[in-house]
């Protein structure tokens, strides 16, 4: 898919008067503003209550029902991030069932990371301009050097998510906004945020019958939850082009990080990835953990998911690095 993508990328420039009353400011540059204020929200508040962590532990603020929404949760709309919207919607990796697609839309909006359109849109894009200029969320934007590097990683890792310069979705993702299934999915983004935040915390409190199951549960299930997906999918677009492994050949710098192997279902097997973007397994080397690929492997048993391009070894050798 992402061979056709090759033109050069539709910018929007804007004049920078922010003087200007609110009824004056186009409403499309106003819903990117407000769009940025809550952005940057949900990126302080899991920070700081990181930082609060250890002063909840210490009070004994942590009981197993948190730690096992956590988990559940964490799985659950981790999974819809890289099943969902990276190795199914963006790269079409096998086809599936009506209900698995609603079903892991819905889940990938639950992490929180934009609407599915969008997020499918922005990563075509990375792969049509991987590491060239183009790329949303390169680290080597500013070049090499520990200047360079170190300005392009805090890119690469937040950055480029507060660029109001938005990715053309009709350019980069026209088959989801035909689809009137995941186009209502995208469209109701707010109600999955809501559900995300609020079903731990009604969860916790039903399971121990009190409100501070319930406040508990929301700190960690929710909160914490959302944050540390957060940063280990940006990760992804930062660490994981700069320092690692590379025994495939590519034309960027997409290298595998093993350390974040199980904390991100799988993809920072980055390296493989880039090499061969359709391919349905990104570990896929001995002891590579990619639970991501397991879960498509269980869909593909029930019959729910088919047309899977797992890796052939022959296509495999052909990207092997010498």
């Amino acid at each position: 898919m992402t061979e056709t993508l090759d033109a050069p990328v539709t910018t929007i420039e804007y004049d920078g008067d922010d003087s200007r009353p609110l009824q004056q400011i186009p409403s499309t540059e106003l819903k990117a503003r407000w769009e940025q204020v809550a952005l940057a929200i949900f990126i302080a508040v899991p920070l700081l209550a990181l930082f609060a962590a250890g002063f909840v532990l210490w009070g004994n603020g942590l009981s197993w029902t948190d730690v096992v929404l956590s988990v559940v949760f964490y799985a659950i709309t981790g999974h819809g991030i890289t099943v969902g919207f990276h190795r199914y919607f963006t790269h079409g990796s096998f086809k599936a069932k009506r209900p698995l697609r609603i079903a892991l839309a819905i889940a990938g909006s639950m992490a929180i990371q934009g609407p599915v359109t969008r997020w499918v849109a922005d990563h075509r894009r990375h792969h049509a301009f991987s590491d060239e200029d183009g790329d949303p969320h390169s680290p080597w934007r500013y070049g090499g050097g520990f200047k360079g590097l170190s300005k392009g990683l805090f890119h690469a890792h937040v950055m480029w998510l507060f660029d109001t310069e938005q990715t053309d979705q009709k350019r980069f993702a026209p088959d989801l906004l035909a689809d009137k299934d995941i186009a209502k999915v995208s469209r109701l983004f707010p109600l999955w945020v809501a559900v995300s935040l609020l079903a731990p915390a009604v969860l916790g409190g039903l399971l121990t019958m009190s409100v501070t199951g319930a406040l508990t549960a929301f700190f960690w299930a929710s909160v914490l939850r959302v944050g540390l997906l957060h940063h280990v999918t940006w990760s992804i677009n930062s660490i994981c082009h700069t320092w690692g492994q590379r025994p495939f050949k590519t034309k960027d710098r997409a290298v595998n990080v093993w350390w974040l192997a199980v904390i991100s279902m799988g993809e920072s097997w980055h390296n493989l990835h880039h090499a061969d973007p359709t391919c349905a397994r990104h570990g896929v080397d001995p002891g590579q953990v990619d639970s991501s690929a397991r879960l498509i492997q269980l869909f593909e048993r029930f019959g729910w998911a088919w047309d899977v391009r797992w890796p052939k070894p022959e296509r495999l050798a052909a990207r092997r690095a010498a």
